[in-house]
């Protein structure tokens, strides 16, 4: 079933978006037989889940931290993680550095920009990412911005979706043009998970993260308390 699906999201996925699996919450058992299924790239969220999976399970495996990073926990994953998703401060920014050094690797890294109506969602202002230097003059060696990860609002309202994405796209846009023009390297739009991923490859997206679509629903009562 997992390989069934896996092969139906990639058909109608463009070339140039990468297929971020969610395994969170799910056994090494569902991600090899992702992995079977040629997917080897997969997004968790949990730093101690990720850690005792990454130890399970391939060493070609590219994993990336999606969830809401707190930074005593960084020692976890760090020394092989492929990508943090959601960075949202100047202070996480340091943190990575400072835990990246540590193990002598660059970690690449995805601003996260607040563009959903729900206060509850993390994030930069974007006045935060347009002022002019605050983010490219950081010093900042072994951290290495790729892009921008956006969340839209969570409602049944398309539209407003899409207007989200449009946001998220205008403002890497607007860096690209800006502070990141002479960084090649710069490329990524983290936006789109199982519910609305079609809208945001439509507005530019060129990372998705999908976890139900794939795997299908979590069991939460199995996170531990």
């Amino acid at each position: 079933m997992i390989e069934e699906r896996i092969k139906e999201i990639k058909s109608k996925l463009p070339d140039n978006v990468t297929l971020v699996a969610v395994s969170k919450l799910k056994p090494v058992e569902d991600i090899m037989e992702a992995y079977r299924a040629g997917q080897r790239v997969f997004g968790e969220n949990y730093a101690t889940e990720l850690r005792d999976k990454h130890a399970q399970l391939p060493a070609d495996i590219e994993w990336h931290f999606i969830g809401h990073l707190q930074s005593k926990q960084l020692k976890y994953y760090i020394g092989y993680v492929s990508m943090i998703h959601g960075v949202d401060s100047i202070e996480h920014l340091q943190d990575i550095e400072k835990a990246a050094a540590k193990v002598d690797r660059v970690v690449d890294v995805l601003l996260q920009v607040h563009v959903a109506k729900e206060e509850t969602k993390f994030g930069f202002a974007p006045e935060e990412l347009d002022e002019p230097g605050k983010l490219t003059q950081l010093e900042l060696p072994h951290v290495r911005v790729r892009g921008l990860m956006g969340m839209a609002s969570h409602t049944d309202d398309t539209e407003r979706v899409r207007s989200d994405f449009k946001a998220v796209k205008s403002f890497f846009d607007s860096l690209k043009r800006g502070p990141y023009r002479n960084r090649e390297y710069f490329d990524t739009i983290s936006m789109g998970m199982s519910h609305d991923w079609p809208i945001a490859v439509e507005e530019g997206s060129t990372m998705v993260r999908l976890g139900t679509s794939i795997f299908g629903e979590r069991d939460y009562s199995k996170l531990k308390k």
